[in-house]
C-alpha cells in the first residue's frame, strides 16, 4: 500500500477546484477502501460521478462513488436534497450487480426530500430569468434550487417525515404552487414514491454526525465544485448550494477538526455546463477536439460541456477557499495530441486571459501509473501547476479506468 494513503489521516475531503465534472469518483473510488465511513454532503441529483471498474461504467448522482466497496458504510449527509426514485434507482441498480447497500446506508433525518413537482418549478423559473435578462443560469432542471428555496424558506419536508401521512401538506400545497408557477402538485404521484420509499429505506434514517464520530476514519466526497458554490462561486451562474470542503462539513454536521486532508480535484484542462463566465473557454476546432477525446458530455444531463483550457489563478482561488493539501489532476492523457497546451495565468487590463504556452508530448499517457515514465513534457506540464499552486500533484490520471491513475508519494 502507499504510505500516501496513511498520510491522507482520518479525515479527508475530496473535493472539485473547478465547475464540477472534474472527476472526483475516481479517486474516491480509489481511496475509498482505505476509510471506514465513506459520506457525502450536499447537493442533490445533479451531480454525477462516473467509475469505470473493469471496462463496465457507473454513474452515481446521489449515492457516494464509495459505494461501490461493499461492507463500507455510506453516509448520505443533511446539506442533500434528496430525489428519492433515483435513489432508489440507484439502490437498485447495485442490488443487480450484486451489491447491497441499504443495509450500510445512513440517510440524515435532516436531508431535505426532492418531489418531482420541483423540476417543473425549475424550468418555469429558468424560463423566466431567460425572457427577463436573456439568457437562464442554464440549470440541470432537477428542481435543486426550489428545494433549497423551499429550505431557506423552512417550508421544504425532510427525510425524518418519510414515513408520515403527507397527504393534507401536500394537497395544501397544490393550490399554492399552482397559483405561484403554473404547475400541478401530481399529490398521488408523491406520496406514491414516498410510501416506495419509506418500505426501502425506513430503517436507514439517523443521525451521520455521531455515526462518523464514532468511526474510526471518514472519506467525505464533495460534489459539484468551488466555481459552483453559491457564496464563493461565479455568482450567480453557480449552484443551490455549498460546495467547497467548509459545506461539506457543516452538511454533515462535523467540526474543521475533523479534516486532516483536503483533496483538489482538476482537469488537466477545464470544462463548464451552463451559461456564465468562461475566461479560458476554448473554440470552434480546439473545443471540439478536447470535448471529443475527454468525453465531455454531462454524467447527469448529456449536455455538450464547453471546453477550454487550464486557468491557474482559479486553482490559487480554490485552494485558498479549501485548504488543499494535495491535487488530483484528472484525464491528462486528454491532452496527448496537443502540441502546444495554454495555461492562463492571469488576466489582463482588457478583461483578457494571459495565457502561458507549455510544450505538448504528443505521445500517449493513456494507462501509465508512474510518473517518472510520462513523458518529459507531461512531468513538466504537472510540475508547472505545483509550482504556481505550492501544493503537490498526488494523484494524476491517465485513463478513465480505475486502474489508470500515479499515485506519487
Amino acid at each position: 500500500m502507499h504510505t500516501v494513503f496513511t498520510s491522507l489521516g482520518k479525515g479527508c475531503a475530496v473535493i472539485g477546484a473547478q465547475w464540477g465534472d472534474e472527476g472526483k469518483g475516481k479517486v474516491i473510488d480509489l481511496l475509498a477502501e482505505h476509510f471506514a465511513v465513506i459520506a457525502r454532503a450536499s447537493g442533490g441529483a445533479n451531480a454525477g460521478h462516473t467509475i469505470v471498474v473493469k471496462g463496465v461504467k457507473r454513474v452515481f448522482h446521489l449515492l457516494p462513488s464509495g459505494c461501490l466497496h461493499e461492507g463500507k458504510p455510506v453516509v448520505l449527509g443533511a446539506g442533500m436534497v434528496i430525489h428519492l426514485p433515483t435513489l432508489l434507482e440507484e439502490i437498485a441498480a447495485l442490488k443487480e450487480a450484486g451489491i447491497e447497500v441499504v443495509s450500510r446506508m445512513t440517510i440524515s433525518s435532516s436531508a431535505h426530500i426532492l418531489f418531482d413537482y420541483y423540476k417543473e418549478i425549475d424550468a418555469v423559473l429558468e424560463a423566466r430569468r431567460s425572457k427577463v435578462k436573456g439568457e437562464g443560469i442554464g440549470t440541470t432542471k432537477r428542481g435543486i434550487g426550489p428545494a433549497y428555496m423551499e429550505k431557506a424558506a423552512r417550508s421544504g419536508i425532510r427525510m425524518e417525515h418519510l414515513a408520515d401521512d403527507l397527504r393534507a401538506e401536500l394537497t395544501t400545497r397544490a393550490e399554492s404552487v399552482q397559483e405561484l408557477y403554473g404547475v400541478t402538485i401530481d399529490v398521488e404521484g408523491e406520496l406514491s414514491h414516498l410510501r416506495e420509499a419509506a418500505d426501502v429505506l425506513k430503517g436507514c434514517i439517523g443521525d451521520p454526525p455521531t455515526k462518523i464520530r464514532q468511526a474510526a476514519s471518514v472519506l467525505i466526497e464533495g460534489a459539484q465544485g468551488t466555481l459552483l458554490d453559491i457564496d464563493h462561486g461565479t455568482y450567480p451562474y453557480v449552484t443551490s448550494s455549498a460546495t467547497t470542503a467548509a459545506g461539506a462539513l457543516q452538511g454533515l454536521g462535523l467540526p474543521p477538526s475533523i479534516l486532516t486532508s483536503c483533496i483538489g480535484v482538476a482537469k488537466a484542462y477545464c470544462t463548464r455546463v451552463g451559461a456564465g463566465a468562461f475566461l479560458t473557454e476554448a473554440e470552434g476546432e480546439t473545443a471540439e477536439r478536447l470535448r471529443k477525446r475527454g468525453g465531455e458530455y454531462g454524467a447527469t444531463t448529456g449536455r455538450p460541456r464547453r471546453c477550454g483550457w487550464l486557468h491557474v489563478p482559479d486553482l490559487q482561488r480554490a485552494a485558498l477557499l479549501n485548504g488543499f493539501t494535495h491535487w488530483n489532476i484528472t484525464k491528462l492523457d486528454v491532452l496527448d495530441e496537443e502540441k502546444v497546451i495554454h495555461v492562463g495565468v492571469g488576466i489582463d487590463g482588457a478583461g483578457r486571459p494571459i495565457y502561458q504556452q507549455l510544450p505538448g508530448w504528443r505521445t500517449s499517457t493513456q494507462g501509465i501509473t508512474v510518473f517518472d515514465k510520462l513523458p518529459k513534457a507531461a512531468q513538466e506540464f504537472i510540475r508547472f501547476i505545483e509550482e504556481k499552486t505550492s501544493i503537490p500533484a498526488t494523484f494524476i490520471g491517465t485513463g478513465p479506468g480505475r486502474e489508470e491513475m500515479i499515485v506519487r508519494e
